[in-house]
């Protein structure tokens, strides 16, 4: 069974930046796609940034400009860098691997998730 771990988060100030990291424990993120999520209390789970392994990234537009997604294969490791940060970024964040066998959706092309990592709590104040 593959695991993921998250860390990095915690309480920073409005404007302030964070970097978060997904440590996997085998070589899942070479084989299709990674993506980060987030969920808020009462809220539905979002998807904040994904990338591929042709390097290719996708960003939520509400976090686009201010979000960066990058992995060091090598290690195993994907990274969500957040800059500019503002209260509503405040969730419960998530990474998450897809497997070769499933990859895309066929209508969509959206990745699917087959391995969830436990999550790391950002919380921003103003």
């Amino acid at each position: 069974q593959v695991q993921l771990v998250e860390s990095g988060g915690g309480s920073v100030q409005a404007g302030g930046s964070l970097e978060l990291s997904c440590v996997a424990s085998a070589h899942i993120f070479s084989s299709c796609g990674v993506g980060w999520y987030r969920q808020a209390p009462g809220k539905e789970r979002e998807l904040v940034s994904a990338i591929g392994t042709d390097g290719v990234t996708s960003y939520a537009d509400s976090v686009k400009g201010r979000f960066t997604i990058s992995q060091d294969n090598g290690k195993n490791t994907v990274y969500l860098q957040m800059n500019s940060l503002k209260p509503e970024d405040t969730a419960n964040y998530y990474c998450a691997a897809a497997s070769a066998l499933t990859c895309r959706d066929s209508s969509t092309s959206r990745y699917v998730y087959n391995y969830w990592g436990q999550g790391t709590q950002v919380t921003v104040s103003s």
